[in-house]
């Protein structure tokens, strides 16, 4: 297959969508990996499909080759009347900013919002899921009591360990995932970087699985690693592979405490406005939360 028969969602094809109880498995790719993106995966049929389904051999995509992974997935995208998929690619760049934050937003949560996101979407075309299933993020029965709240329109949602070995339905959502994260890694170059640099200073893409514990990925997270600018934005900067990588060996950055900055800022800074009571006006959260002081009166 090449890089034009990976769309990002199909739908299915030859049903009355509000004829028909559609069942839905929603899995995950690349959690773990310190490269690359996370995709997660939904999949949707009529129930009448299920049993067709159960006997096409899809299965967990982690027990699959990556022969058999590609042609379930281009049996999928050749019979639209089987079901539909559609999937969310969290590119690496995004699971750092968010993991990074002030308020860092954890990757269990990230991972949630995708999947209630994929649930949304897919409701969203007409369809009337009655049975969803789902691999667990944590505590199965949390996460379950979360999606109930969330979904009272589907009449069933079942989420469990080992979903994608258990329901046929979260396999093919599985390989969906997989088979995308795949062609993500595969078609990763880094030409524009590469450009103007020295052939010895090249970043190349033998990357591997991009698992911490590959060593081909190990090789790479060494050999690809910039003094100042670090790595590209395939890394996931929020992995603590990539921070112990980079430290000791990339420039650090110094960042100026908050009282000393004050300080060197009281020159400048006007005595604060008082309200009539004599009391400090009261600022916004915003300011107090960044430390920034009035310049002037009437700020």
């Amino acid at each position: 297959m090449n890089s034009q028969d990976y769309p990002l969602s199909q739908d299915v094809e030859g049903w009355m969508k509000d004829e028909y109880d559609f069942i839905m498995g929603i899995d995950e790719a690349g959690r773990g990996p310190v490269l690359g993106p996370m995709v997660y995966g939904a999949c949707y049929c009529p129930e009448e499909n299920e049993n067709r389904i159960s006997k096409l051999g899809f299965n967990d995509s982690k027990q699959l080759t990556e022969k058999q992974r590609e042609s379930l997935f281009s049996r999928i995208i050749s019979v639209p009347e089987l079901m539909g998929y559609i999937v969310d690619v969290i590119q690496p760049e995004v699971l750092s900013e968010k993991m990074l934050r002030k308020a860092p937003v954890s990757l269990n949560v990230i991972s949630h919002q995708s999947a209630i996101g994929l649930v949304r979407a897919v409701l969203a075309k007409g369809i009337k899921i009655s049975t969803l299933y789902l691999d667990t993020v944590g505590p199965p029965q949390k996460y379950q009591d979360m999606l109930v709240g969330l979904f009272p329109e589907i009449r069933t949602i079942i989420v469990s360990k080992k979903a994608d070995s258990l329901f046929p339905i979260v396999s093919a959502a599985s390989i969906c995932a997989k088979v995308i994260r795949d062609h993500c890694i595969t078609s990763t170059r880094f030409d524009q970087l590469n450009e103007n640099a020295d052939p010895k200073q090249k970043i190349g893409t033998n990357f591997g699985s991009g698992y911490p514990g590959d060593p081909l990925t190990k090789k790479w997270i060494v050999d690809s690693k910039d003094k100042v600018f670090g790595y590209p934005k395939f890394i996931r900067y929020s992995w603590k592979t990539t921070t112990e990588a980079m430290q000791g060996d990339c420039y650090g950055v110094e960042w100026t405490g908050a009282s000393e900055a004050q300080n060197k800022l009281k020159n400048f800074v006007q005595p604060p406005t008082t309200t009539n009571a004599g009391s400090k006006r009261k600022r916004f959260m915003f300011f107090e939360e960044n430390q920034i002081s009035n310049c002037i009166e009437d700020f």
